[in-house]
């Protein structure tokens, strides 16, 4: 089965804000309802919600919660019916700024713990209360958000990258589970963004850096990683499964 963008509604958890809400406008820009999950950022949710249109709403959970993710799942089906596409974009509370990071010497199983609780945790609750959706219509489509710091390490942040490494793996195994259901699960993952809240501790000398190791010669923008989630919820990607797609300007081959 396959559906064009424009008769999907797809939940973006963490949208209030940098890659999560430039999700959401190319979601919206392409007809999608759209429902911009929010932890602590709802007047910037709010703000995007006027931007976009009577076809957003925005809905407050904290992923990591799964009684939350549930009643906004329920919300959500009040609203547009029951979401078709799960982008988990939600991030733990983390800043990209290489000085400041944890060394591993500091570095304690609570730090990694922490994001894998967003980061895979969040992904799991979102998967259980929209697999009965998912089951029911014989169609889904599940994008995950993860980077490059797997291939490329360039700056061992370790809680980080360990969390994402996870999400990855669960990717691949919840591609495999679902796939008789009709659901394809992909992971997008970019390099540094310029900018959004995580990266705006990144001094600008690195941005140059990294642009300049890049074929394209340019940091890769919100807007740029948020076309290719768009393609993993289209038609086009239909048979595309499993699968995790650097968008980083080449940073790194994979």
């Amino acid at each position: 089965m396959t559906r064009n963008i424009s008769d999907l509604t797809v939940l973006i958890t963490g949208a209030g804000r940098g890659l999560g809400a430039a999700i959401a406008r190319s979601f919206a820009q392409q007809g999608a309802q759209v429902a911009i999950n929010y932890r602590h950022s709802r007047d910037s949710a709010a703000a995007l919600v006027a931007e976009l249109g009577p076809r957003t709403a925005a809905f407050h959970a904290d992923v990591t919660d799964p009684a939350q993710v549930s009643a906004m799942v329920a919300a959500i089906t009040d609203r547009f019916g029951a979401p078709d596409v799960l982008v988990h974009n939600a991030l733990a509370d983390f800043s990209f700024n290489g000085d400041a990071r944890k060394r591993l010497d500091q570095m304690h199983w609570a730090d990694i713990a922490q994001q894998a609780q967003t980061a895979v945790g969040g992904a799991l609750h979102c998967l259980h209360a929209l697999q009965p959706h998912f089951a029911a219509q014989g169609f889904g489509r599940v994008i995950l958000i993860g980077t490059n710091l797997m291939q490329n390490p360039v700056v061992p942040y370790h809680d980080y990258t360990a969390a994402k490494g996870a999400l990855l793996a669960l990717t691949r195994t919840a591609a495999k589970e679902l796939g008789p259901l009709g659901v394809t699960v992909n992971m997008v993952s970019g390099g540094l963004l310029r900018s959004t809240d995580a990266s705006a501790a990144t001094p600008e000398a690195v941005f140059d850096i990294i642009a300049a190791q890049t074929p394209l010669g340019q940091v890769t923008t919100p807007a740029a990683m948020a076309d290719a989630v768009l393609f993993f919820a289209s038609p086009w990607a239909r048979a595309v499964t499993g699968q995790n797609l650097i968008v980083d300007g080449g940073l790194v081959f994979n």
